[in-house]
């Protein structure tokens, strides 16, 4: 008998369906996985799980018991547990506070928080997940953004009385976190599974669904269309389930050679915590910047991009001497920034696409650069939202609105809309499901094409080998090696991020 059973769940917004009959079992004991571009329905239905939606129709079942769940005092009470997408924490509060928030904290004398019992559950908590670096008593803002989300993911696991979990929902949990972070999440997961519980994971990471989950279930358009046993499915059957037909090249070949003139030339610039860098970024190429977590890439980035002050060196666009003081320099110059949080740093969620779009170019926009003309405005963003292949019910749709992917792609808009010269990508495919990853790397092809230079930092290394022309290794806050990326695979690559000497 499964330990949750889905059929019939159907929910429209504004008479557009989100789902449409989903059905899905997941068996005790089992990590099973949740697959689906963004947009297909896997945000709508576990927030129906939650309590945080209210479904048109649905049939929910706990163990063969009927189920009605709705409010996330309910799910709780039925032993589910999620962790979403979204960080739903108080950076100025300390780790331990954000661990139990929502819950009773420990008091002294009936009145007083016991700080010391708070601190010693937290750290017990996080030692769930073999987490020891982390001091409950830190602020988390003060935390890097993965161990941000370690410390989220870790108030999943506090036992509680009186609502054992049963089953753990957990939507895109490594999309902030490193190769060894997300190794312990995953050991974590085994563990439970042991113990008879049950997970429900979501993720576009197709490698570590196949190496984790026991079960597979896809959907597409709002509708489930396969489940089966993750040993009797290949990679390519997943993406072709999820998108609906095959995709034979996972990286869409260059169609023309880096040019010869120089976009970007920069020599011993001074980055906040590292070295003086020197390199230089040509017409039509993909320069790729590889490193381990906090290796220095983000600053560069930043750096780059007026976000953060040089204490030296010089930079040089197009030929032109070039020194932004701010983000606003850098976008008159020609430089656009796709940041690595879209949600928190690269958008305005609450309001319409439009806006976001057109955001960083209103003096384009403004007549006698005084008054705002919103049909140039809504213009803009409908012509760069059909270059990004966005789907969207039009420019005054809100971007909350949108799947993960489609707001990804307003980010590329708005990039995109003051036709720039040198584009700097720090993880621009996070959290993207297959079908949006190909968009946003066939529109990389296509801006390479007619010239533009590009600066990608990944931790994703064979997005690296499949988009770069070089790519250059970035440890302690130095650029240590250039190599061409036609000419590395991604053993090498991790032994020059580690700074191993290879043969």
């Amino acid at each position: 008998m499964p330990l949750l059973s889905l059929a019939n769940v159907t929910k429209a917004y504004g008479g557009v369906p989100a789902l449409r009959g989903v059905e899905l079992a997941v068996g005790p004991g089992e990590i099973h996985a949740l697959m689906g571009e963004n947009g297909a329905g896997k945000s709508t239905l576990i927030k129906i799980l939650a309590g945080v939606v209210a479904p048109d129709t649905a049939e929910i079942r706990l163990e063969g018991t009927p189920a009605r769940i709705d409010s996330p005092r309910q799910a709780h009470r039925l032993g589910l547990r999620f962790i979403h997408q979204e960080f739903n924490v108080v950076p100025a509060l300390s780790v331990a506070e954000n661990i139990f928030l929502g819950r009773a904290y420990p008091r002294r004398a009936g009145a007083f928080v016991d700080w010391r019992r708070l601190n010693l559950a937290a750290r017990e908590t996080l030692g769930k997940l073999g987490i020891t670096h982390i001091d409950p008593s830190w602020s988390l803002g003060s935390l890097t953004l993965g161990d941000q989300m370690l410390v989220r993911i870790s108030s999943a696991f506090i036992g509680e009385e009186g609502a054992p979990a049963r089953l753990y929902v957990l939507d895109e949990p490594t999309a902030a976190l490193n190769r060894g972070e997300a190794e312990r999440l995953f050991t974590v997961l085994r563990e439970l599974r042991a113990t008879g519980a049950s997970v429900l994971y979501v993720s576009h990471r197709l490698d570590e669904v196949m190496a984790t989950c026991d079960m597979a279930t896809v959907i597409r358009d709002g509708r489930s269309v396969d489940t089966g046993k993750i040993a009797d499915i290949t990679h390519d059957d997943l993406v072709s389930l999820m998108i609906g037909r095959r995709v034979e090249e996972a990286y869409p070949p260059a169609t023309a050679a880096p040019r010869s003139e120089t976009v970007l030339s920069v020599t011993h610039l001074a980055i906040r915590g590292g070295r003086p860098v020197s390199f230089d970024v040509r017409a039509g190429e993909v320069l790729g910047i590889a490193g381990l977590e906090n290796a220095g890439q983000r600053n560069l980035l930043r750096t780059l991009f007026g976000d953060l002050n040089c204490a030296g060196g010089t930079m040089r666009l197009t030929g032109q001497p070039f020194r932004p003081r701010n983000p606003t320099d850098a976008w008159r110059a020609g430089v656009s920034y796709i940041p690595r949080e879209r949600r928190s740093e690269g958008l305005i969620v609450s309001r319409p696409i439009f806006e976001n779009v057109t955001l960083p170019h209103l003096s384009a926009q403004s007549r006698w650069r005084a008054l705002l003309t919103p049909r140039r405005e809504m213009r803009l963003a409908a012509e760069q939202g059909q270059r990004v292949r966005l789907k969207a019910a039009g420019p005054r749709q809100r971007v909350r609105e949108l799947s993960g992917g489609n707001q990804q792609k307003v980010v590329f808009a708005k990039a995109l809309a003051g036709q720039p010269r040198l584009m700097l990508l720090d993880e621009p495919t996070r959290g993207v499901d297959v079908g949006a990853k190909f968009d946003i790397y066939a529109l990389i092809r296509e801006m390479t094409a007619r010239g533009m230079g590009v600066v990608l930092a990944s931790s994703d290394l064979p997005e690296l080998i499949g988009m770069a022309d070089r790519i250059a290794v970035m440890r302690e806050g130095a650029i240590t090696d250039i190599v061409a990326a036609e000419e590395i695979d991604e053993e090498r690559l991790v032994n020059l991020c580690y700074g191993r000497v290879t043969g």
